[in-house]
């Protein structure tokens, strides 16, 4: 992996070496979430620190609309309704979608003002409850893993522990931290460190937290 990422470096040198070369019509897109350091490991190398990151928000109640056209018709209040989904995911863009297609796909008729209970019934039914089971497509467990078979395992849940208890905590500039963002199970917002969504609160638990942390201990 360092070779390749050493290979890319090259291909973006040459750039400078020659702006008229055909490596001006190059371009490398890379999917997923990483820091530079993570790219490239060797310590003898250079951390792939050219490449330009773009980091993807959580969907913000304008932005979402469109999604309206997938649920206007099996609800009578469909604005209430995005609004109570957006409550529970924080706009996390694949939450979102997938409660809006449970909805879709429900043959239960939503109560008129009673939209607030009708989601909290779906998202325990469909997400909380044997939450490990149902994850299909697979969007918790891959939280889950990237937090229990991270190297910095303890340190991690130690400072979302935290995190869980105080609901806010100032935001730093310090590799947990980072990697607990890159997770997904926090975000950043106005300085401070909060977890991202109800939905990821319940199921990353203080049981849960006590769980994997007492296992890392008796080890």
């Amino acid at each position: 992996m360092d070779s390749f990422f050493a290979l890319i470096r090259s291909c973006y040198n040459q750039r400078m070496i020659d702006p008229k070369s055909r490596y001006q019509h190059l371009t490398f897109a890379l999917f997923g979430v990483a820091t530079p350091s993570q790219l490239m490991t060797d310590i003898r190398r250079t951390p792939f620190n050219i490449g330009q990151a773009i980091e993807l928000e959580s969907f913000k109640p304008h932005e979402a609309q469109p999604l309206l056209f997938g649920i206007a018709e099996k609800v009578s209040n469909p604005q209430t309704i995005l609004q109570e989904i957006l409550n529970w995911t924080g706009g996390q863009p694949f939450l979102t979608q997938k409660l809006c297609q449970f909805i879709r796909n429900s043959k239960i008729p939503i109560p008129v003002n009673g939209e607030t209970e009708w989601i909290e019934n779906l998202v325990q039914e469909k997400i909380l409850t044997n939450w490990e089971t149902q994850d299909e497509p697979e969007h918790l467990r891959t939280i889950r893993d990237r937090i229990l078979y991270s190297p910095n395992k303890t340190k991690l849940l130690t400072i979302y522990q935290q995190l869980w208890e105080e609901k806010e905590i100032a935001s730093v500039d310090i590799p947990e931290q980072k990697e607990l963002c890159l997770s997904g199970l926090a975000i950043k917002q106005n300085g401070s460190l909060k977890i991202h969504n109800r939905i990821y609160e319940l199921i990353f638990n203080q049981r849960w937290i006590e769980c994997n942390l007492g296992s890392k201990i008796n080890n």
